[in-house]
């Protein structure tokens, strides 16, 4: 597995397969736009088929705050440590940020607890109908 911290060589065409489980799910050039526009990522290719099979990202304002709103792997890939190598180097190029926040289904609270997360309240809106990223309007 090759790690990336860049978009560097990356296309749509290696993102193929994400939001498994989403209603309204981002076609791979959304997926590639959604990462430019992050902080910063990470990405996890297989090195035999060069494709993505995990990322994650962040969205900072450099000073105090960062918020991670996806960390996915691919089905396929899923209980081999990538997940976990992703969420910990990203949370290690946000070492120097006071407040690093992120949501996630309470299924999934222990797993971020292993890495010092601590669990909040927070409050959120979700418009399923611009999940995919491709405006309906």
């Amino acid at each position: 597995m090759i790690y990336k911290n860049s978009l560097d060589g990356i296309s749509s065409n290696m993102l193929k397969g994400f939001f498994v489980d989403w209603l309204n799910q981002p076609n791979p050039q959304t997926h590639l736009e959604l990462l430019k526009n992050s902080s910063k990522v990470g990405n996890i290719l297989d090195e035999n088929t060069k494709q993505v099979v995990g990322f994650i990202k962040a969205i900072s304002d450099g000073v105090l705050f960062a918020y991670i709103p996806f960390l996915e792997v691919l089905p396929e890939y899923k209980n081999k440590g990538i997940g976990k190598e992703l969420v910990k180097r990203m949370l290690k190029e946000l070492d120097d940020i006071y407040m690093v926040n992120l949501c996630c289904d309470d299924d999934f609270v222990p797993y971020y607890e292993k890495f010092g997360v601590i669990k909040s309240n927070g409050i959120l809106v979700r418009n399923y109908e611009e999940q995919s990223g491709i405006s309906n309007k």
